[in-house]
């Protein structure tokens, strides 16, 4: 189910760049440049990192918050997630390295066979900076989860993955197109958007994996309530700066209909209000089956939730890539 849901997401993600524009393109003849499959692998490998940063996410708080400890020891299906956790760090770091390498050569416009020429110009590149301290912070990270017992360390490993989330996102829309203030506001609001997401959609794949009874989807409830008035809100919030409705006041209303960006804006607001009702239904209907012993429809109705989750990632990452 899980290849399932990343195969949903990355399908989403190749036709919402390939539909707003920001699929790559063809150089002109005569130009090098990095290549096409180079240029496309740039945006899957950031779709991979992004899915396995969320993995460990949820799993973390599912170990941190969700599942009982003893002692400060952390029980068996707290173990189980930090272990998952180590694995899908693991796989965070390799898609990281990967998305370096990806960038550097696109940005440059040259061919991997000759990026180790350019490794100087390559490593000023703000871009590469940050995915390189991604790397080390993941792969670090996938240490400390390979020996994780407490829940002290798992909390520790709960701090590393949200500096690891923090880094690319200093080089994104918001810090290279606007300046002063609205930067600032525009990173910070990205920042919170993408910790709110990570938390609401790791988390209930967490719930899913390892805590489906009561007690913690009663607590990941109230918590997911909050992630998503987080998510909702610096989302617009960040779609309307970079689309320059501060000028004018309308910017958001106007071009998501007229431009590619905007487009999936109101895509992903539209997914974010399907979501947030497909949610509120599913406490209502899924929630008393659950108290009674039958975690069947739970289980069918957060699926589902999740292949809409992993296309909305999908969608960020489009959005990420559009300009």
């Amino acid at each position: 189910m899980a290849a399932g849901i990343v195969a949903s997401g990355t399908v989403v993600m190749v036709v919402a760049l390939v539909v707003a524009g920001g699929a790559p393109e063809r150089p002109p003849e005569g130009l090098i440049s990095a290549g096409m499959p180079v240029s496309w692998a740039v945006p899957v490998l950031r779709f991979a990192a992004d899915a396995a940063a969320i993995a460990t996410g949820g799993a973390l708080l599912a170990a941190v918050l969700l599942l009982p400890a003893t002692d400060g020891k952390l029980g068996p299906q707290a173990l189980r997630a930090c272990q998952d956790a180590a694995v899908t760090a693991g796989v965070w770091a390799v898609a990281s390295i990967g998305g370096l390498i990806t960038s550097a050569a696109v940005i440059l416009g040259v061919p991997l066979s000759h990026l180790a020429d350019h490794a100087p110009m390559a490593g000023e590149l703000d871009q590469v900076r940050a995915l390189a301290a991604a790397v080390v912070l993941t792969a670090v990270l996938a240490v400390v989860l390979s020996g994780c017992r407490t829940i002290r360390r798992a909390r520790f490993a709960l701090v590393l993955t949200a500096a690891a989330l923090t880094g690319p996102l200093l080089t994104g829309h918001g810090a290279i197109e606007r300046t002063g203030v609205w930067s600032v506001l525009a990173t910070g609001s990205l920042i919170a958007h993408v910790f709110a997401a990570t938390v609401w959609i790791g988390g209930l794949g967490a719930v899913l994996r390892y805590a489906r009874e009561r007690p913690a989807v009663e607590r990941f409830s109230r918590l997911a309530l909050i992630c998503a008035i987080t998510t909702g809100g610096t989302g617009l919030l960040t779609g309307e700066i970079h689309l320059g409705g501060r000028e004018d006041g309308w910017g958001l209303i106007t071009q998501w209909v007229t431009t590619g960006y905007g487009a999936l804006v109101l895509a992903k607001s539209v997914a974010f209000a399907f979501l947030v009702t497909f949610g509120w239904w599913h406490r209502r209907t899924t929630m008393p089956e659950l108290v009674a012993g039958d975690p069947a429809a739970f289980r069918r109705l957060a699926m589902v939730e999740l292949v809409i989750m992993a296309g909305t990632v999908g969608l960020a990452v489009a959005l990420s890539r559009t300009p």
